[in-house]
């Protein structure tokens, strides 16, 4: 069976390289998180790291199952690329003198946000994870779940970090917008039905991206803080 492994050399070489692989690709997921919860309070900041990390790793498990047939459908990552912009700009946004809503209803908002930012991110990464778990001949299933649970606490210390970082430092915030622009562009050159018209452009279109994301998200922050 695909789900019951023998836990062969082979099978804990895939393990190991399903945990290096979210060592990497945590850091998109622990950047979202610090951004949308850093104008919490400590309680409420502390619960949406929880349920952010937890929805992080849930989905991707989910999706790695499926990855080739959403991953091949066309538009998909540039439609997810374009919301994934839309995002890291709200979330570039957000000042603290703007939160004035219930608490509740800014815990809320916060979890909506990281699920959602989540979703489109999971897309794009768990081609990487679906492939390593190919390699292995049984219990690759398990090997997923298993290497992705263990993830979970690389996403909630790195968002952890970066949220109180980003308390003593705000400009590594215009930092965590960019990487989650360059994130979009990625996703948005990797589309399978634009990859033939973006592969000589891709620089280029990370950087426009990047540039896109802070120069906008900047103008916004500060026209409302006006």
């Amino acid at each position: 069976m695909d789900f019951l492994p023998s836990f062969s050399l082979e099978w804990l070489l895939g393990f190991g390289g399903i945990m290096l692989i979210d060592l990497v690709l945590s850091g998109d997921n622990a950047v979202v998180i610090a951004l949308a919860s850093k104008n919490l309070p400590p309680n409420e900041r502390k619960l949406a790291i929880r349920w952010g990390s937890a929805a992080a790793v849930g989905l991707r498990i989910v999706l790695t199952f499926t990855a080739a047939s959403l991953l091949d459908i066309p538009y998909l990552r540039f439609a997810g690329g374009l919301a994934l912009i839309w995002i890291a700009i709200k979330l570039l946004d957000k000042d603290e003198s703007e939160v004035t809503c219930h608490k509740a209803a800014c815990l809320r908002e916060a979890i909506k946000m990281i699920v959602l930012a989540d979703v489109i991110m999971s897309l794009d990464n768990v081609l990487a994870l679906a492939g390593v778990a190919n390699t292995v001949p049984e219990g690759k299933y398990l090997l997923i779940v298993l290497g992705l649970l263990a993830s979970i606490p690389l996403v909630m210390f790195g968002a952890q970090v970066l949220s109180h970082l980003m308390d003593r430092f705000p400009i590594i915030v215009y930092a965590g917008a960019g990487i989650l622009g360059y994130a979009a562009s990625e996703m948005i050159a990797t589309d399978p039905a634009l990859h033939a018209f973006t592969a000589n452009y891709q620089t280029l279109l990370h950087i426009t991206l990047v540039v896109l994301v802070l120069v906008v998200g900047y103008v916004q922050k500060h026209r409302a803080v006006r």
